[in-house]
């Protein structure tokens, strides 16, 4: 390995490695200037291989976070957009420059379904960057910039690169996009290109499954509509009398936009201190728990009724729409992964591997 093959050559011819009536024979056969220098060329990168995979468990056994830049090692996030094989040629580019450099290509796929990106997209950008020599992973995270990080101090990677944002000026209400968290949690140790293409600020269009799942913060901004609105609304209707029908339909869109947001029990608590403020401020008699006119209590009954169905019904879209989203992120990953074995192109230790690389384990072991 430490020697070119003209000198160890020499050395045969010199007697020092076969006897002097085996020289001729062995440096005209298989000892060739060309199948030394391939050999030598496989042996150097087997060694490189082997180093690096001591590296990796090294830094796993210690539970060492820090990048140790042993190679260029290059990661691309992609998000299914066309603007991927931009990404993936600039990525081989850059890798080129470095001795050894590689390109691992990653998708995070959330399992609740709220992005989502054409298969027939990642298909073609698997084979690219394939064929450019390096290789495709599909990762599942609930928070893209947090697992996109994660997965690049997993592999030691020494680069990550991403492409311009395709949101629209006023989607950055919103915060900040994948790019800019990514730079800012980098760190020193880890190096982040913003690469420019044909897609930018072109808009991203609204991912497949929305309303998968309610999230932590539409279920406090859902708590805050039922809880504070109806309180906030008896405070304003106090000094604009608009007579209690539409006091009712107020108080009913203040539960719908409860329901929308946080689901069923914001929504119930909306329907019920509504319809408690309701019948003490606006119920003739007021400032008692009482009704006396039926027509009234019917009107309050209607209402009830209606948030408690809205409420429902947002509800169970909400969980049937979030396991749909979730068994198409299990599909996806189990195709995925199902493919590469039918192609015979993954060995079991090498399945094993994407499945812990997938899910974010430490290990996978088959029993």
């Amino acid at each position: 390995v430490d020697m070119s093959p003209q000198a160890l050559r020499r050395r045969m011819a010199h007697g020092n490695i076969y006897q002097s009536d085996k020289v001729d024979a062995a440096l005209s056969n298989y000892f060739r200037p060309g199948n030394l220098t391939a050999l030598r060329e496989l042996a150097l990168l087997w060694v490189a291989d082997r180093a690096d995979e001591y590296l990796q468990q090294y830094r796993s056994e210690h539970r060492v976070s820090k990048i140790w830049g042993s190679r260029e090692r290059i990661v691309v996030g992609l998000t299914g957009g066309p603007e991927g094989r931009t990404l993936i040629r600039r990525a081989a580019r850059l890798a080129e420059k470095g001795a050894g450099g590689e390109v691992l290509a990653v998708y995070i796929a959330r399992s609740d379904g709220l992005t989502s990106a054409s298969p027939k997209e990642l298909a073609v950008q698997r084979t690219l960057v394939e064929d450019l020599g390096g290789t495709f992973h599909h990762v599942l995270g609930e928070d893209i910039p947090a697992a996109l990080l994660d997965f690049a101090r997993g592999v030691n990677a020494t680069q990550i690169v991403l492409g311009s944002s395709r949101r629209k000026t006023w989607q950055y209400v919103f915060g900040p996009g994948v790019g800019a968290t990514v730079a800012r949690e980098s760190g020193s140790d880890l190096d982040v290109h913003i690469v420019t293409h044909e897609e930018v600020a072109k808009g991203r269009g609204l991912p497949v499954a929305r309303g998968a799942r309610l999230g932590r913060s539409r279920i406090v901004w859902g708590w805050l509509a039922g809880l504070g609105g109806p309180v906030l609304l008896t405070l304003l209707l106090s000094t604009v009398h608009l007579g209690l029908a539409n006091d009712v339909l107020f108080y009913l869109a203040l539960t719908v936009a409860a329901a929308l947001l946080g689901g069923l029990y914001p929504a119930l608590a909306s329907a019920a201190v509504g319809s408690l403020l309701l019948n003490w401020f606006f119920t003739p008699p007021v400032n008692r728990i009482t009704i006396a006119d039926p027509r009234n209590m019917l009107a309050l009954a209607i209402f009830v009724g209606v948030a408690l169905s809205v409420a429902s019904v947002v509800d169970v879209a909400a969980r049937r729409t979030h396991q749909a989203a979730r068994l198409r992120a299990e599909s996806e990953i189990l195709s995925f992964l199902a493919g590469d074995v039918l192609r015979g192109e993954t060995s079991l230790e090498t399945l094993l591997e994407r499945v812990r690389e997938t899910f974010g384990m430490e290990s996978a072991a088959l029993l």
